[in-house]
């Protein structure tokens, strides 16, 4: 796809890249998100509030709500301005979620919140520091699938795989707002046929759901090639539970350290500079991401620096019940990874909120 093959497609609604599964077809259909329950997270937090500072942390269980919109509440209920509110991560909205916030509160004593419906209070404890997007490094997962239909000896087979494998480390559909529309004005903005976000929060979305589908996008082929969870000649190591990267050339042990699961190859999330591969995984992603030069030039453009992620998800403490036509899960992530993109591996779902999507 050209340059101007492109631009076209993004005038005609192209959808986000594919996320073709690793470990077969799905094993069958379940109905997700049926009840709030049904769909909890609990972020997994590696720093404890010291109980003194400017900054109040604010550990909440919200349901029905995002994570945006709570901030907006918070900024409101103590009279600061929204940008003094920190959180470490999104969470999703049809869904039962714990998560920290921190209130700048320099000089002010705490304040007295009077939660709405959907939003509860667990703990507040006071900390030197703003709590900063990436600060939590996992989330615990407790998902129930409800009117499975799929052999439940296939079930357990495939999860056991997943277990022991891991699944590709796509973003998931979320990413890319409703119907992709995030990842269509995204493109359409960056390459130069479409308008600018009006808001900020709306041009952290679009740069955000551009770079995530080009991830993606590089992601597949590597899916398709059997190599997304295997070294390719000139890749670029991430060590599990690390943001560092290093060369696999400059490890004489990186096949038996991947093998073990204590690195995992990486893909570029497009922008300006970065550490670039080598070799066959460079030809790999320029092949893949040639056709999006405009809108990679165009995040550039704005700003964003290139980064690299893994293209492994290891899916740690992945444990199940399986009754009748209910299929109980829980399993840790890493911060920034998508329980769905798990689920992807094992059932078409669907969920009162949307359509079941066909993969492809």
């Amino acid at each position: 796809m050209n340059e101007t093959e492109l631009n076209g497609a993004v005038l005609n609604n192209v959808g986000a890249p594919a996320r073709p599964p690793a470990h077969g077809a799905p094993l069958g259909r379940a109905l997700m998100r049926e009840q709030f329950a049904d769909f909890r997270v609990d972020e997994v937090m590696t720093v404890t509030p010291e109980g003194e500072g400017e900054h109040l942390w604010l550990e909440i269980e919200k349901t029905d709500w995002n994570t945006e919109d709570v901030a907006l509440w918070l900024a409101r209920q103590a009279g600061i301005h929204r940008l003094s509110v920190g959180y470490s991560g999104l969470k999703d909205r049809r869904a039962i979620t714990r998560q920290w916030f921190s209130l700048h509160l320099p000089g002010k004593p705490d304040p007295d919140l009077d939660c709405p419906p959907g939003v509860r209070l667990l703990q507040a404890r006071r900390h030197r520091r703003k709590l900063n997007r990436g600060t939590h490094r996992a989330n615990a997962f407790q998902l129930c699938l409800r009117q499975v239909q799929a052999d439940p000896a296939a079930l357990a087979e495939r999860l056991a795989l997943i277990a022991r494998l891991g699944v590709p480390n796509y973003f998931g559909e979320q990413r890319f707002g409703r119907d992709d529309s995030n990842w269509q004005r995204g493109l359409a903005w960056l390459s130069g046929e479409g308008e600018a976000p009006r808001k900020r929060t709306l041009r952290g979305l679009w740069l955000s759901a551009v770079r995530s589908g080009l991830f993606n996008a590089v992601l597949a082929e590597r899916v398709r090639g059997g190599c997304w969870d295997r070294l390719l000649d000139g890749d670029l190591l991430q060590p599990d539970g690390s943001r560092g990267l290093f060369a696999a050339a400059d490890e004489p042990d990186a096949e038996t350290r991947l093998s073990a699961g204590e690195v995992h190859p990486t893909g570029p999330l497009p922008g300006a500079g970065g550490m670039a591969s080598s070799g066959a995984c460079q030809v790999l992603e320029q092949t893949v991401l040639a056709p999006w030069a405009a809108v990679i030039e165009g995040l550039a453009g704005q700003g964003v620096d290139a980064a690299r992620r893994a293209t492994r998800l290891p899916v740690s403490g992945l444990d199940w019940d399986s009754r009748d036509d209910t299929l109980h899960l829980s399993f840790h992530l890493p911060a920034g990874a998508f329980a769905t993109t798990v689920l992807a591996e094992l059932l078409e779902t669907r969920g009162p909120e949307r359509r079941s999507r066909e993969r492809l």
